[in-house]
This record gives C-alpha cells, structure tokens and sequence, in this order.
C-alpha cells in the first residue's frame, strides 16, 4: 500500500491533475467526505488528509510515504529524513514582510531599530533579518497574522502573500518579499527503498506531467 499526505485546499485541488497523469483517481471529494483517508481508483494508493504543517512529519516517520507541501513548511520543518525530488511548481506565492500603511518600515531599518515581528514562519523570518541585521523580537502566531500590526502587538508581519488583497483590505502593505514558494513532493527514504516498484512510476509519472506545462525555454 502507497499512502500520499496531502492537505485540503490549493495543495489537494493543484495536485489532482499529477495524480491523473500517474492514473490515480481519488474518489471523494475532501470538502463533502468526513473520512480522513480517501480511497483512490488503484487498490494500493490512498490518500490521507493531514494539516499542511503535519505532511512533513507524516512523510519522515513513515505514516505515509509521500506528501506535498509547501517550501515555506520544509524551510520550518527542517526536511530532516526526507527525501525531495521534485519541485511541483503549484501552490505558488511569496513570503513577505508586511507592515501597516502608516509605519515607516524603510526608516525604522535604517535607524536600526529593534522591530517586533509576529509570524509562524520563525525559522524564516530569523534567518532573514540576521542576513540584513536587523535586531528583531519574533512573536509566534498561528492565525489572523494581520491583527498583530493593527493591534500594536506587533511592527510588522512575515507571512505567504498570494494576491495581496488581503494585506490590503486591512491596510498593510508589503514591503520587503523573502522568498518564492511553491510546493514539493516529499518522499520516506526508507519506503523509497522498499516500496521502489510502486513508487518510482508515480515520480517518473509526476516529473512528466511538470515538464508538459512548464513554458518552453
């Protein structure tokens, strides 16, 4: 049995089409299914529905043998005993800094001042303002991460950007971007050795389906 963990949303809707081009259908639809383990077209592959952050840590201790995810959760999670051949080039966004419309972000990093920046992206967000050297205090937060500058808990903000309108219909704005994102296949060292048969096809299988929609050089 071939387990994927994947995460409702964007990831799931994008990654369907990979599936497809491997001849694996998954025959419920997450938003109306109750089960948290999906059966597939193929007896052997099952999907499971695991929170977005948990896919890592899912794939590395063998309750699945493969997962997508986003860069952004790989850079948190560390990617430590896994193994990461394909970048799926779906998903996309940006992790951004962002800071009310009011506050002179350009001045206050100039100035050295010591910024307090609210984020779940702590691994992130600490790397890059030590490139810059700026002093920042990090508040970790799960959710609702525009509240923190309206609220004065925080000066600024790191967190995924898609389109922006949500920055803006809460009057931030977005000042600096630290990275692209996109989300990767991840897969189990182990069971990419003991499972080989089953799993190589469905790399094979994905790696084609991304080189077809990718724009000609």
């Amino acid at each position: 049995m071939i387990t994927l963990a994947l995460s409702k949303g964007r990831i799931f809707d994008e990654t369907l089409p990979l599936l497809k081009a491997a001849g694996i259908e998954v025959l419920e639809d997450p938003e109306t299914s109750r089960k948290l383990i999906l059966p597939t077209n193929r007896p052997d592959v099952r999907v499971v529905l695991v929170r977005a952050t948990d896919v890592p840590t899912y794939v590395e201790h063998g309750g699945a043998d493969l997962g997508v995810t986003g860069k952004d959760t790989l850079i948190e999670h560390g990617g430590q005993g896994l193994y990461q051949p394909l970048d799926l080039h779906i998903a996309k966004c940006r992790v951004s800094v962002a800071v009310r419309q009011d506050f002179d972000y350009v001045s206050a990093v100039r100035q050295g001042a010591r910024l307090k920046v609210a984020t779940k992206y702590t691994s992130i967000a600490r790397e890059f303002f030590a490139s810059k050297g700026v002093h920042v205090d990090l508040i970790k937060l799960y959710g609702s991460m525009e509240l923190a500058p309206l609220t004065g808990l925080a000066d600024a903000i790191v967190d995924l950007v898609s389109t922006g309108k949500t920055l803006q219909a809460n009057h931030l704005v977005e000042v600096e971007q630290i990275m692209d994102i996109s989300s990767r296949l991840v897969v189990n060292q182990a069971a990419l050795k003991l499972k080989q048969a089953s799993i190589r096809p469905i790399l094979d299988a994905f790696a084609r389906a991304i080189q077809e929609r990718l724009p000609s050089p």
